[in-house]
């Protein structure tokens, strides 16, 4: 093989096909970039069984083949080289790299054992890059980071018509988001996968600025995948398998009892009241006509408080709520204002979740569909 390729191009392709790679693998062979040159110039491929990443891009090449090389290792080469074009050739199992008056000789990982990458039948449908981008990133930080529960280390992803609403929960809190889902003709109009959601987290981070992304749904007897395609740049992912809990339920229709806040004020308050509070604690928050008042009790040295406005409809209520937890709700509101209802339980003693979400002003609700359930008095497990 041999081929010269724009050095910023070729460095892009690279990190892209390592990213979703793991850091640790039993495998050494799966933490290889296979390269294979096309028609048009090269392909880059990564693949652990689990996530594939493929990606083409222009390259001159006058001697065909494939190799395969490590990946972190050329990601790291690539991305230190001079701006001048980056020239590849194999020779007696070696790979030499060139680019102005640096030169590196890696040695090739045996092609022949590397396993044959996820091929994509048919697409799905598609969605807006922007809003899915900013839809996984509203609700992967719901999702948990408990592996002992596979199923809710997801996001569940349900087509419905026009539809595409993402949805993640850790027990303490629940996630919803829903975007426009374009099937076209011939595409899905009903279908829903559990997707990783640290997979999907770069996924949207990746493909998040290039229009509109592609997606397929695969579900055969050999396995079950996902898969995400824009601007030459490909990832693959098998789906959790289980059954996601029905945590949209949840939600209730309707609330009479909530209160609208400046969101940027409620999050520095928030941020500075917490600094006294010990790791696991609640805030308390008090909403009355008057506003709201934050209150941390600390240890014996260290109590804060802060007052800030509110706008309260309904009666007033006083909730406890793991700080983190409500910061991350309203990072992701992305509205000036902020909604916080109070829906009821059961015991008129016990409060129930609270529900966030957007406010366009003062009076006026916010007319996206991100919503974000809190459970409070959140204690250790």
């Amino acid at each position: 093989m041999r081929y010269q390729a724009n050095r910023d191009v070729l460095s892009d392709a690279v990190s892209f096909a390592v990213k979703l790679l793991p850091q640790r693998t039993t495998l050494p062979i799966l933490s290889g970039i296979l390269i294979r040159t096309t028609d048009a110039g090269i392909s880059l491929s990564s693949f652990d069984y689990e996530v594939s990443s493929q990606t083409e891009i222009d390259a001159e090449v006058t001697e065909p083949g494939t190799i395969l090389v490590s990946g972190r290792l050329l990601a790291d080469i690539v991305s230190r080289l001079p701006n001048a074009p980056v020239q590849f050739s194999t020779d007696d199992g070696k790979i030499a790299v060139s680019c102005g008056s640096s030169h590196f000789t890696l040695l090739s990982m045996p092609v022949e054992e590397y396993p044959t990458l996820p091929q994509i039948e048919q697409f799905s449908g598609v969605v807006p890059a922007d809003a899915f981008a900013e839809a996984v990133a509203q609700v992967g930080v719901a999702a948990s980071r408990d592996d002992v529960t596979p199923v809710i280390t997801g996001v569940q992803l349900e087509i419905a018509e026009n539809a595409l609403s993402l949805v993640a929960t850790d027990r303490y809190r629940v996630a919803v988001r829903e975007i426009d889902w374009d099937g076209g003709a011939g595409g899905v109009e009903q279908a829903s996968a559990l997707v990783p959601a640290r997979t999907l987290q770069e996924i949207g981070k990746t493909l998040g600025h290039t229009g509109n992304i592609s997606v397929a749904i695969q579900n055969n007897d050999e396995r079950e995948l996902i898969a995400f395609s824009a601007e030459k740049k490909t990832v693959t992912s098998l789906l959790i398998k289980g059954n996601f809990p029905p945590v949209k339920r949840l939600f209730p229709e309707s609330v009479d009892n909530y209160a609208v806040l400046n969101t940027a004020e409620l999050i520095e308050a928030t941020r500075r009241v917490q600094i006294v509070l010990e790791r696991e604690a609640a805030l308390r928050y008090t909403f009355t006509s008057e506003g709201l008042t934050l209150e941390a009790i600390g240890s014996e040295q260290a109590q804060a408080s802060e007052s800030i406005d509110a706008l309260l409809t309904g009666q007033d209520t006083v909730v406890s709520l793991k700080p983190q937890f409500l910061l991350d709700g309203l990072s992701s509101v992305h509205s000036e204002f902020v909604r916080i209802s109070f829906t009821k339980t059961e015991n008129p003693n016990k409060p129930g979740p609270v529900l966030i979400t957007s406010q366009t002003s003062r009076e006026q609700a916010g007319s996206d569909t991100y919503k974000y359930l809190l459970q409070p008095n959140l204690l250790l497990r």
